[in-house]
């Protein structure tokens, strides 16, 4: 019972810091304000707020025109997706999938109940519970083949505010910018002022086109990854408790999974949880 009870708590998600998203960010502002300083400039020559607020005012304006207020709160809150990855991994997965597969063949699927209850996973746990109340399996299929394409527009829907939001800021960066100007136009009297207002001016465009493509649009495609992920992993659910309804050997089960082991867009998992897939289905003998 011990075992079941690790088993059914391994599909919780466990948020690990995306590095990458740090390091990116890090690397490139770094770059950057390294790139001004080896030019002889100072960070000091980049730091207006009013420029910033400028741009992330009129960026924020823009896109709450666009996008409908349910949506853009939606959106803010997958922010903590861009820094946090939740998806468990798809071996990980998999061994709790064939535990069940093994478990089911010995005493029925109407064992897994008990089990289902502890998956903290709600797309794993609906799926199972489906299976387990003897739904046809092609009526299993489609009902969470829809829910996976609902997911994925409104992830979708969700990662286009980010885009949006990264197609509008270098054009509110250039309206500073002329903002700027037309200050600047009525000091053309003080040479030195003119100079130094022009740079400043700048410095919007800089924030706008900055703000785009460091931050907003980078955010966009990293929660297009995620969806793809997600899906990914919600596929290989589907397919095992399929299997699992259907009585298969757990070790077909294994081969049918097999693919769903290397991540989408990238090689194959070096996951620890590895070893479990194929230790958990070995021992099934088919009688």
């Amino acid at each position: 019972m011990a075992k079941n009870s690790a088993s059914g708590s391994s599909t919780r998600s466990s948020a690990k810091l995306d590095v990458g998203t740090f390091a990116g960010i890090l690397l490139a502002v770094a770059g950057i304000l390294g790139g001004l300083l080896l030019e002889g400039g100072k960070a000091a020559d980049v730091l207006q707020y009013t420029a910033a607020m400028i741009v992330v005012a009129g960026t924020a304006g823009a896109v709450m025109v666009t996008t409908p207020p349910a949506l853009l709160l939606a959106a803010l809150k997958r922010v903590k997706d861009v820094l946090w990855d939740t998806t468990p991994s798809t071996a990980t997965v998999t061994a709790q999938l064939l535990e069940f597969a093994k478990q089911a063949r010995r005493t029925g699927i109407v064992s897994l109940e008990n089990e289902m209850e502890r998956l903290s996973d709600p797309f794993f746990r609906k799926a199972l519970s489906l299976a387990v109340d003897g739904m046809d399996l092609q009526d299993l299929r489609r009902v969470m083949e829809l829910e996976i394409e609902l997911a994925e527009r409104r992830a979708e829907a969700e990662a286009k505010v980010f885009e949006t939001a990264g197609g509008y800021a270098p054009t509110i960066g250039i309206i500073g910018a002329v903002l700027g100007l037309i200050q600047v136009m009525k000091h053309l009297d003080d040479i030195e002022r003119v100079g130094h207002g022009i740079a400043v001016a700048f410095v919007a465009t800089v924030y706008g086109v900055g703000l785009a493509n460091l931050v907003l649009l980078p955010m966009g495609n990293k929660l297009k990854a995620r969806l793809e992920r997600a899906a990914h992993f919600k596929e290989l659910i589907v397919e095992g408790v399929i299997g699992i309804a259907e009585g298969m050997n757990p070790k077909l089960i294994e081969i049918k999974l097999e693919a769903f082991l290397g991540e989408p867009g990238g090689a194959r998992q070096k996951d620890p949880a590895r070893a479990a897939v194929s230790s958990a289905a070995r021992p099934a003998v088919v009688r």
